[in-house]
């Protein structure tokens, strides 16, 4: 990925969210998991993994035709994290529950107003390639719900 292009990505969303994160670009995510980005509540910073961003739209899409606006995405999501007043709340009471089925209707609440943050952001960015990324993401979440509720 071009670093200038994920720069000015950087530039507009941050202009377009009003948000005052710090934003560090890095390879992968430590650990090995498939996670794109990463929003740290208690550094206020937004960590992208620009290496693990291209499989996972290779692995959506086939290719990476779409992936500066796959990155695009993704940092709007994370920029919806910063921008949730509810989050703080969401997370202190994700921590002191140990009902399953209420951690995972927390977990999934955190990443819909994420989304719900980010969508006004993304206004360049075709629509159905949000959705897919949109769906995609939500997915695991709603069938961890669904696994604890059925």
């Amino acid at each position: 990925m071009n670093k200038s292009v994920l720069n000015r990505i950087v530039t507009e969303l941050l202009r377009r969210s009003g948000s005052g994160v710090t934003v560090k670009l890095e390879r992968y995510f430590p650990g090995g998991r498939l996670i794109g980005g990463k929003y740290s509540l208690h550094t206020h910073s937004v960590t992208m993994y620009t290496e693990v961003i291209k499989q996972q739209c290779l692995q959506l899409f086939g290719s990476l035709e779409s992936v500066h606006d796959y990155f695009a995405v993704v940092f709007a999501h994370e920029l919806g994290h910063a921008a949730d007043p509810h989050l703080q709340k969401l997370s202190d009471e994700l921590d002191g529950t140990e009902d399953d089925t209420r951690r995972r209707e927390i977990q999934l609440q955190i990443e819909e107003n994420a989304w719900n943050y980010a969508m006004p952001w993304m206004i360049d960015i075709h629509p159905a390639l949000v959705n897919v990324i949109v769906d995609c993401s939500l997915e695991a979440y709603r069938e961890q719900l669904e696994s604890v509720t059925a």
